[in-house]
């Protein structure tokens, strides 16, 4: 396996994904937003890693070099940046900013995008899942290192499905959850709705500093 397996664990370290899989959990109908961002993020990742693979030998080594180091950096430090500037907000005056504003005019409700997850639209979230997994620099050389290792053609693609089954992990646990503890699952959710809404200025600080590191640190590896 070359340790490419190794990879899928940087993959799965994805702000978007984070970020995405947050939101579903938050909304209505859970199950049926995750279930359908897994298999959109699948169609797309496991489509472009078997293509690498097969056809596109050494690309993922090229890539690698060229794509993402860069753009690592650069997200990592804005993320610091967001993680520093929700630290300094003001709540106090923002909530008496949104007071003034509900006072003066009527209250319009969710924005659109929130009210359409939160239909239960298998077939949006399918659509926001295959057009937000597209390969980034773990991925790729994941893949470099599957198709270093000269693997049967079977074996090949069982490499790429584990890679992808990992670095979706983030979708994959909640939906078991949902499958084999139904109700225990719901009821978690329920208390991971309470406590994000009272922790979620501080949860957001953090997790944009940490994100923001790891990136930096990739970008860093990758560079040397």
């Amino acid at each position: 396996m070359n340790g490419a397996l190794i990879y899928a664990f940087f993959a799965a370290l994805n702000p978007t994904l984070l970020a995405a899989t947050t939101v579903m959990l938050l909304l209505d109908h859970p199950k049926r937003l995750l279930l359908g961002y897994l298999l959109g993020a699948l169609m797309t990742s496991v489509t472009l890693g078997l293509v690498i693979v097969f056809a596109l030998d050494g690309s993922a080594k090229t890539a690698q070099h060229t794509l993402s180091p860069a753009y690592d950096l650069v997200l990592g430090a804005l993320l610091i940046a967001i993680s520093y500037g929700i630290s300094r907000w003001d709540q106090t005056s923002l909530a008496e900013r949104r007071r003034r504003r509900k006072e003066a005019k009527p209250e319009k409700g969710p924005p659109l995008w929130q009210r359409t997850l939160s239909r239960g639209s298998a077939w949006m979230t399918f659509v926001v899942g295959a057009l937000l997994t597209l390969p980034g620099a773990s991925y790729l050389i994941g893949l470099h290192k599957i198709s270093a290792g000269n693997p049967s053609t079977a074996g090949a693609v069982g490499m790429v499905l584990l890679f992808n089954l990992i670095m979706l992990a983030l979708l994959e646990v909640p939906l078991v959850g949902f499958t084999v503890a139904s109700d225990q699952t719901r009821a978690a959710i329920d208390r991971f709705k309470a406590w994000f809404a009272a922790n979620a200025r501080r949860l957001g600080s953090r997790l944009a500093l940490i994100f923001g590191a790891l990136l930096i640190l990739r970008g860093l590896i990758y560079i040397t």
